[in-house]
């Protein structure tokens, strides 16, 4: 198994790629703390993997209150000892205008994507340090690498979190602490239909904001929450032991033309 041993951390764990992720990374032998805002999920969650041969402690809170963001961490090493890993999955789709947006609307973006990111890492870094060879992973976005024209809020945080990590990366790798991202396309999860329902754009159907996304995958389907699981799993893994610093695209080809 290729996470025996590893105790880590996976936000925004309670459904879409963060749950998959959890399933996975519990299979392949991790103790995890998980943590989400939504409380019957994240027990619904927890008890899967216990019933599998699991160990997961389940951190419901509002990670928007950086100090809870910062005690999740507290609470795994309390818990189980040491920190390997953590995966800053939290994200937000934020407004999908720039004119007229409010504060906020700025500031729900800024907090989910970046503001409780780095309070939870600032809080892990010491940890994931002293366990010699630890992992650092952010959910960032093809919006994140190429920008979007229907979300610019949330291009501009996710473009922010991959410039945060590339810059940990840099900062962290004579501790052995390596620093990368995943950047998914659109993915079928939850959040993904609020990206065409946000109340301050047309609203549109889940088949339409399907059709718009496939319109420009080249390989014409939705990604798999699981296929972001996968590779979140090889980047935190020993197997990706010499990288780091890098965006990884999950995205069907969309970011490379």
């Amino acid at each position: 198994m290729r996470l025996q041993g590893k105790v880590g951390i996976i936000t925004a764990a309670a459904s879409g790629m963060g749950r998959a992720g959890a399933l996975l990374f519990a299979n392949e032998g991790a103790r995890l703390a998980l943590a989400d805002h939504d409380a019957p999920a994240l027990t619904t969650l927890t008890d899967a993997i216990a019933a599998a041969g699991g160990e997961a402690l389940p951190l419901a809170g509002d990670l928007r209150d950086v100090d809870h963001a910062a005690h999740i961490v507290e609470a795994c090493v309390e818990r189980f000892g040491r920190l390997d890993f953590v995966w800053n999955h939290l994200g937000h789709p934020g407004p999908g205008r720039v004119e007229g947006m409010t504060q906020a609307d700025l500031d729900l973006g800024f907090d989910l994507n970046l503001r409780s990111v780095m309070a939870t890492t600032e809080a892990a870094i010491p940890h994931v340090r002293d366990a010699g060879a630890g992992a650092l992973l952010f959910t960032a976005s093809t919006a994140g690498l190429v920008g979007s024209r229907y979300s610019p809020v949330y291009a501009a945080m996710k473009h922010g979190v991959v410039g945060f990590m590339r810059a940990l990366a840099l900062r962290l790798a004579a501790s052995n602490v390596r620093v990368n991202a995943v950047a998914p396309g659109p993915i079928e999860t939850p959040m993904f239909h609020t990206f065409g329902s946000r109340p301050d754009q047309p609203q549109k159907s889940l088949d339409e904001v399907t059709q718009n996304a496939l319109g420009v995958v080249p390989m014409k389907r939705l990604g798999q929450p699981e296929e972001v699981a996968r590779a979140a799993l090889f980047l935190v893994s020993d197997e990706a032991s010499f990288i780091t610093g890098v965006a990884l695209p999950v995205d069907g080809g969309i970011t490379a033309g």
